[in-house]
């Protein structure tokens, strides 16, 4: 039988896996410079070898929580080597998402040029 190395969407799917599968780990974390963190997207790339996990921060400090994470990340990835049937299980790199945080800044400068129209007319 041949391997299919085209198997639809399967990146997708172990990204998915992974990003559950870490948050949950991350909770078993006692280091206290991890803050309230959120996982919100997984990237692997095309050979499994690498996975770039983007959290944000709810409280505590970014660089902190990064610097600590990225520590981590072999505690994490052996982790995902009990939880996941891949064969290659990637290695992982923690990266402060900043999309939550620039999508709140455009948020308040869209009501500030709101509240400034409104003023002029």
């Amino acid at each position: 039988m041949r391997h299919k190395r085209n198997i639809p969407n399967r990146s997708f799917r172990v990204a998915d896996q992974i990003q559950r599968d870490v948050a949950e780990l991350v909770r078993e974390l006692k280091d206290p410079r991890i803050g309230m963190i959120t996982i919100n997207a997984v990237e692997v790339t095309p050979d499994y070898a690498h996975a770039t996990v983007l959290f944000s921060l709810l409280v505590g400090e970014v660089g902190q929580s990064e610097l600590a994470l990225n520590e981590a990340a072999g505690f994490l990835r052996n982790g995902l080597f009990k939880r996941l049937s891949i064969h290659t299980v990637p290695t992982l790199h923690f990266k402060f998402d900043q999309t939550t945080s620039r999508a709140a800044e455009l948020s308040s400068l869209i009501l500030q040029a709101n509240a400034t129209r409104a003023k002029e007319d």
